[in-house]
C-alpha cells in the first residue's frame, strides 16, 4: 500500500529504541525527513541516519523547553512540519503499593507520560496547521482504561494523555490537523524486558524470573505473546498518512485481545 508520505517532515519523540526506533525506521523507509528526539540518542539512530532522512536530536523532553526546541529544529532544517509523532514515556511499576509513591514520582510519571506530550503539541500544533492537512499520532497504553495499581500513575497518566488527544481532535479537525491515539498492551521493548523493565521489577518481588513473569503476562491475551515494535509502528504510519484521511479523534487498541470489554 503506498502511503504518500515520502517527503513529509516528522517529528517522533523517545526514538531512540523500541516503538520510537521502528517508527523512525519506518518513516525513514517510506521517504519521510524525520527528526528524532532521544535523551541520549542510540547506534541504531545514527546507523539510520547514514542511510536516510533521519537527525538524531539528543533532547531532554522533561525540561519544560525540550518539545519546543525539538520541533523548532525540525522546521528549522525542513521549512515545514507534517507529522507528530508523540511516543516518549516510562514506567516503573509500585510493587509497594499506592502510599509508596510520592509526589516526586507522580510528578516525574505525569512530566514524560503527559507534560511531553502537552508541550510538543504546543510547539508544533502552529506548524501543523499551516501545513495541513496533516496528523499527530500519539503512543498512549491499554493502561489508559484498564487501570492497574502496580503501574497507578502510569495508568493515570496515559487516561489523561488520551483524554488530551481527543479533546485536541475536536479542536483541530476543521483546521485539518487528525489526532489519534494507538494503545498498545505489552510490547517486546526495555520497558518490559530491559534489566530494569516491568518484569524484572515485578519479579525481585518474588513473583518468579523476569521471564515467567513477562511469560505470564503475555499469556493474558488470546494471542499468548507480546506485541512487536514494528506491530505499533505498521500501525502509526497508518494513521498518519492520507490513507486515514477521515479518520481523527479514535483510539486503536494494539493488544492480542488482551481487554476483553467492547
Amino acid at each position: 500500500m503506498e502511503l504518500g508520505l515520502d517527503g513529509k517532515v516528522a517529528v517522533v519523540t523517545g526514538a531512540s529504541k523500541g516503538i520510537g526506533l521502528a517508527i523512525t525506521r519506518s518513516l525513514a523507509e517510506e521517504g519521510a525527513h524525520v527528526v528524532a528526539g532521544a535523551l541520549h540518542g542510540s547506534e541504531e539512530l545514527d546507523l539510520l541516519g547514514e542511510r536516510f532522512s533521519v537527525q538524531s536530536v539528543r533532547v531532554d523532553l522533561t525540561d519544560p523547553a525540550g518539545p519546543h526546541r525539538l520541533v523548532e529544529d525540525a522546521v528549522g532544517r525542513h521549512g515545514s512540519l507534517d507529522i507528530l509523532v508523540n511516543n516518549v514515556g516510562a514506567v516503573r511499576p509500585r510493587v509497594d503499593g499506592f502510599l509508596s509513591v510520592t509526589d516526586e514520582d507522580w510528578q516525574g510519571t505525569l512530566t514524560i507520560n503527559l507534560l511531553a506530550a502537552v508541550r510538543s503539541l504546543r510547539a508544533a500544533l502552529p506548524h501543523l496547521v499551516r501545513g495541513a492537512p496533516s496528523s499527530v499520532v500519539t503512543v498512549s497504553s491499554v493502561n489508559a482504561f484498564l487501570p492497574d495499581p502496580v503501574v497507578i500513575d502510569y495508568s493515570a497518566a496515559k487516561g489523561a494523555l488520551t483524554n488530551l488527544c481527543k479533546a485536541l481532535s475536536k479542536e483541530y479537525a476543521a483546521r485539518g490537523v487528525r489526532i489519534n491515539t494507538v494503545s498498545p498492551g505489552p510490547v517486546q521493548t526495555d520497558l518490559w524486558l530491559g534489566d530494569d523493565g516491568v518484569a524484572a521489577t515485578v519479579a525481585r518481588t518474588g513473583a518468579g524470573t523476569p521471564a515467567e513473569v513477562a511469560a505470564n503476562a503475555a499469556a493474558q491475551s488470546p494471542t499468548g505473546r507480546f506485541t512487536t515494535p514494528q506491530e505499533v509502528a505498521d500501525l502509526v504510519l497508518f494513521l498518519a498518512s492520507a490513507r486515514a484521511g477521515n479518520v481523527t479523534g479514535s483510539d486503536f487498541v494494539v493488544d492480542g485481545g488482551l481487554v476483553s470489554t467492547v
